[in-house]
């Protein structure tokens, strides 16, 4: 088996200065499509993903694990990416409170970009999802970082 870069990843993303090789990242989204299709994007880069289907789920898994950066889904039931974040920067205790965060979600407008950067997220990411979209807002916030 042939293990061909170019046919892996998306086009004109990656390089060999930005590898995304051992990042931890948490992946959190009700729908079950959208969450695997970013799991399967991000594993293609070697990323070590841990995913959570709910706002819960993904407080109880930040309290076991350390990451170097999370994705949220905006608009989930019971509690959104907004209010998940808010709780996770607000824990003292974890040491995922100050990590770069960003939202993925299919409200795209200009003033919902605006209140995601004001909640506290440092990339915004629009569904249906890219790859390389994906991809270049996590490496240009661990350039960044």
């Amino acid at each position: 088996m042939s293990n061909n870069s170019e046919e892996q990843h998306p086009q004109n993303v990656t390089n060999s200065d930005n590898s995304l090789d051992g990042l931890h990242i948490l992946v959190v989204d009700d729908n079950a499509d959208s969450l695997f299709l970013t799991t399967c994007v991000l594993e293609s880069y070697d990323v070590q993903v841990t995913t959570a289907t709910s706002g819960a789920e993904a407080l109880e898994i930040v309290e076991k694990f350390k990451f170097d950066m999370l994705i949220f889904d905006i608009a989930m039931p019971d509690m959104d990416g907004f209010t998940l974040l808010k709780q996770i920067r607000n824990n003292e205790l974890t040491e995922n409170r100050n990590i770069p965060a960003i939202a993925l979600t299919a409200l795209g407008s200009e003033e919902d970009l605006k209140m995601a950067l004001k909640s506290g997220f440092q990339g915004y990411v629009n569904k249906p999802l890219d790859p390389n979209m994906l991809i270049a807002e996590i490496l240009k916030l661990t350039v960044d970082s």
